[in-house]
């Protein structure tokens, strides 16, 4: 009986390994085939669109696996490519990473850390799409994203992910359209982040999200975010104020100058989070995936507070466990 299922496995393991192989190679007739892959497209969509064209020998499980196992399957970029039936997915690769010539196309780059507010100005300057008209469809209550928010929500904020977008430049994107394809971005561009995480730490998807748009406006170092997350899932704990201005900066009660006042600092506002302690309602930033996985990946430390401390580097800061160290790292990095 052992030596059956042996031999059933091992003749099983041998006929999978065949249909792999048979599934990388190019053989077959190579007929021409026009194929367009639309703006947002996931990894699971394109390998649908080639295999239902002919270009790729196999669909499913095993034609993502085959895609996502070459590095330049993060690069595939929407647009009308030229292919034949039949292609290896190298040779898939070789074209669908590199901008076809013949499809003119209007780009917009939505830099890390862009609020709302920002993004819309962004679209109106590259895509002419009125900010206003931009913000009525974000704000609209229709968008969702599942299983970040669902609609009704009315303000998505977070969830425009940084990238550099492509539109066709015959035939310009709609409002609602634009903001799609950038939440399709947002789950293209982190869904190999260990979300599962969330639920260890506490948090639900939406809120690690709140806290990496946080990470994101306090540091631009690698190897400062995990830090950074530290305070903040520590200050929750021990049911500290978090004391990040950035969220106050976010609902500036006196907006335009970039700074806080005095009382400023006195706002009720729900995102001063020096006088009301937990998350602030939504995120304040759009943030990478590196802050995000910071957000879901804190460092083990003990540390409760932070301070900017260009003098160990540009950018760098300080993180202490105590008050007392907090000070004094505060004395020696800005004077005071």
């Amino acid at each position: 009986m052992f030596l059956v299922v042996v031999l059933i496995l091992g003749g099983l393991a041998f006929a999978g390994m065949h249909y792999v192989s048979g599934c990388k190679s190019g053989s077959g007739p190579h007929e021409p085939v026009a194929v367009t892959i639309p703006q947002g497209a996931s990894s699971g969509d394109v390998v649908d669109i080639l295999h239902n064209a002919g270009v790729m020998r196999c669909g499913g499980l095993i034609g993502k696996f085959l895609l996502r196992n070459d590095d330049r399957a993060g690069r595939i970029l929407a647009g009308s490519y030229d292919l034949k039936t039949n292609m290896t997915v190298a040779q898939i690769l070789a074209v669908i990473t590199v901008r076809p010539h013949h499809d003119p196309t209007v780009t917009m780059d939505i830099p890390i850390g862009f609020r709302l507010t920002q993004i819309a100005q962004r679209v109106q300057e590259h895509l002419h799409i009125p900010a206003k008209a931009f913000l009525k469809v974000v704000d609209s209550g229709k968008l969702s994203l599942a299983p970040f928010f669902s609609k009704g929500t009315k303000n998505p904020e977070g969830f425009f992910y940084p990238h550099n977008y492509s539109f066709d430049a015959k035939q310009l994107p709609t409002a609602q359209q634009v903001a799609e394809a950038m939440l399709d971005e947002f789950r293209r561009g982190t869904a190999d982040l260990p979300w599962k995480n969330a639920r260890t730490l506490g948090m639900t998807r939406y809120q690690i999200v709140i806290i990496a748009s946080m990470i994101e406006r306090e540091t631009g170092l690698a190897t400062d975010r995990p830090k950074v997350a530290a305070v903040i899932y520590n200050r929750l704990k021990d049911n500290m104020a978090l004391g990040i201005d950035a969220t106050l900066l976010y609902d500036d009660p006196t907006p335009g100058d970039g700074t806080l006042t005095a009382k400023d600092l006195q706002s009720d506002s729900p995102y001063n989070t020096r006088i009301h302690k937990g998350l602030p309602p939504t995120p304040i930033a759009s943030p990478y995936v590196d802050a995000i996985r910071a957000a879901l990946q804190p460092a083990h430390a003990d540390y409760l507070y932070y301070v900017k401390c260009d003098k160990d580097g540009p950018g760098k800061s300080r993180f202490a466990s105590t008050y007392a160290e907090f000070l004094h790292d505060k004395s020696v990095c800005l004077g005071t």
